[in-house]
């Protein structure tokens, strides 16, 4: 069914055409939603016209809305300013309604219709487990990727794993001095979590260390280059760099354990990934890339054998690519990794990284890099900054002291769920099996809408009771009502294939008014990366239809055809509630 938009559009060039004498394109005829607090449902922004009409605002307005009730889909209109509101046809919408009743695509826009994008996140190192920074990323990492597939995208999910570098030898040194030959299976403790620990372990050490130095009169900052601690993790990534045999083999074993623990989590999140990258193959592509653009210039070399890139010209600093000891930073891979991704995906058209905002200096300097060797594709990348998350003092702190932990964080919110349904008797009857189901389901969905539903560039608060609260801007208030479209389908036996154009009330209007602007929304957040459009989307359309609900008898209506209808809105709340909530990775329970 064509687009009421398109309608007008074209509408509007004969109009034009016929009434002004002039030609105007139909792409030029600027269309929007009528404001709230004026009658009408689609509104034509009158002033590119004016110098065509050769008339007022008003003027124009009043003469174009007069042709366009001409109309079968338009029945009214009225002129603020420059602004033409048209009142579309209560037939219109029900023929619209009927357009999509069996369409479970709708919203969606086809398969492979618009171009290969790449959107990298999670990202970890292997020096940890994954704690709520990481949530927030994965959740709004994968969200995107959803919906830029929705929008029609052919969309690679990827994630660069942080496996090499001085922070992975800190756990690796740590784990020789005071590991014992501990392991995941002897201790009983997740790989990631494990190799964490002794992360920790180092962090400790090196603290102790320092003090010792510092108190036989070593200056802080010597003594941090003196502690022994911090030489052997040194001399431990050039063993690694060099290819030695027993510092590789221990490397592959605790990545190992730690690749393990965020399988298991990966799960848990609900997220998963097309292709993995790993620093410890990209980097080698990105000193060859840094070897090369010494030859061109664009790389310096100081006398301490460091190279350096000089970005001052261009409003930024000197940026190291290389250390003295030919060992390469974080900039060396990312180099690589830019490159290899647009190798191995030739169709490659943009290639989006979700990486906190603390992060969007380096991607600067990248991305300029990228420019200065000459890569033909370094304006196709795209640094999707989100704010970071914090949460109120002293909720669930993590057994590392300031750090959320993500797997405890999960659990603790299905323990939550299973907690506040208990208390509400929302899930009695139900076998236990299902329950526990349905606890996941709302705590792992409470977490993730109350991370999506702010605009990934604010940092925010986050609260657990406040995210799984039943009442408000929460998931487990959209699955509740997602329930009760469901229910409503289960109790009825009418037919409600084809509805017969009859008399809408305002709130029923208003319901297929706001299903008809799902596809827009889907659009709208995938031009802008932002899942937060969609999250508010569907709690506004939740809260809408629960008015309606309380308002409007359903499956007590007597008059056959009215029954229908409210029951296919009903119907196509709950299907476009489960597209947009699954665009956010959210599961919707069938009953609670």
């Amino acid at each position: 069914m064509q687009k009421i938009e398109s309608i007008i559009q074209n509408a509007v060039v004969k109009a034009v055409k016929i009434l002004f004498e002039a030609d105007v394109d139909a792409s030029q005829v600027q269309i929007q939603n009528t404001r709230k607090d004026f009658e009408g449902d689609i509104t034509v922004v009158v002033f590119p016209l004016v110098r065509l009409a050769k008339k007022s605002p008003e003027e124009t307005g009043n003469i174009l809305g007069e042709e366009l009730t001409k109309l079968d889909e338009v029945v009214g209109f009225n002129v603020v300013k420059g602004f033409l509101n048209l009142i579309i046809s209560p037939n219109w919408w029900i023929d619209f309604l009927n357009s999509i009743a069996a369409d479970e695509s709708f919203g969606t826009q086809p398969a492979y219709s618009k171009p290969q994008v790449m959107v990298e996140y999670s990202s970890p190192n292997t020096n940890k487990p994954l704690h709520l920074g990481h949530l927030r990323n994965n959740f709004l990492g994968f969200s995107v990727a959803q919906i830029l597939q929705a929008a029609g995208h052919d969309v690679v999910k990827v994630q660069i794993i942080n496996d090499r570098g001085i922070h992975i030898c800190k756990s690796m040194v740590a784990w020789q001095l005071f590991g014992n030959g501990e392991t995941p299976e002897s201790s009983g403790i997740k790989g990631d979590h494990l190799v964490g620990k002794y992360y920790v372990a180092f962090d400790k050490e090196f603290k102790r260390q320092i003090a010792e130095l510092n108190e036989q009169g070593i200056p802080t900052d010597e003594a941090e280059n003196k502690a022994a601690i911090m030489m052997q993790a040194r001399e431990t990534l050039q063993k690694w760099e060099a290819g030695d045999e027993e510092t590789v083999e221990l490397w592959k074993t605790m990545n190992g354990w730690v690749y393990a623990g965020f399988e298991s989590t990966y799960k848990e999140m609900g997220v998963s990934f097309d292709k993995l990258y790993y620093e410890s193959n990209t980097y080698l592509t990105g000193k060859d890339e840094v070897i090369d653009g010494l030859e061109k210039g664009v790389f310096t070399k100081r006398e301490d054998g460091s190279v350096w890139v000089d970005l001052s010209g261009d409003g930024l600093d000197q940026k190291l690519v290389l250390r003295s000891d030919g060992t390469a930073v974080y900039m060396t891979q990312d180099i690589g990794t830019a490159i290899l991704r647009f190798k191995d995906f030739p169709e490659l058209q943009n290639q989006i990284y979700t990486v906190g905002n603390e992060q969007e200096y380096h991607f600067k300097v990248l991305f300029l890099i990228l420019e200065k060797l000459g890569f033909a594709k370094a304006d196709q990348n795209y640094h999707l900054s989100y704010g970071m998350v914090e949460l109120p003092e002293g909720k669930m702190k993590s057994r590392e002291g300031n750090v959320v932990d993500a797997d405890d964080l999960l659990s603790e919110m299905s323990r939550t769920a299973e907690e506040i349904t208990s208390e509400l008797g929302k899930l009695d009857g139900l076998e236990e099996h299902d329950k526990q189901l349905v606890y996941k389901q709302l705590g792992h969905g409470a977490l993730k809408y109350f991370l999506l539903k702010v605009d990934p560039r604010k940092s925010m608060m986050f609260d657990p009771k406040e995210s799984i609260d039943f009442n408000g801007n929460t998931a487990p208030y959209i699955q509740f009502n997602f329930v009760r479209t469901r229910s409503l389908l289960r109790q009825s036996t009418d037919d409600l294939s084809q509805i017969s154009n009859i008399e809408l009330n305002e709130s029923e209007q208003n319901l297929i008014q706001a299903i008809y602007q799902f596809p827009s929304i889907v659009e709208e957040a995938a031009n802008d990366y932002n899942p937060a459009l969609v999250a508010n989307y569907c709690y506004d359309l939740v809260r809408a239809y629960s008015s309606f609900y309380q308002g409007n008898p359903i499956l007590k209506e007597n008059d056959e055809e009215k029954r229908k209808l409210r029951l296919l809105i009903s119907k196509k709340i709950g299907d476009v509630l489960h597209t947009g909530m699954g665009l956010l990775g959210i599961e919707l329970p069938e009953r609670m």
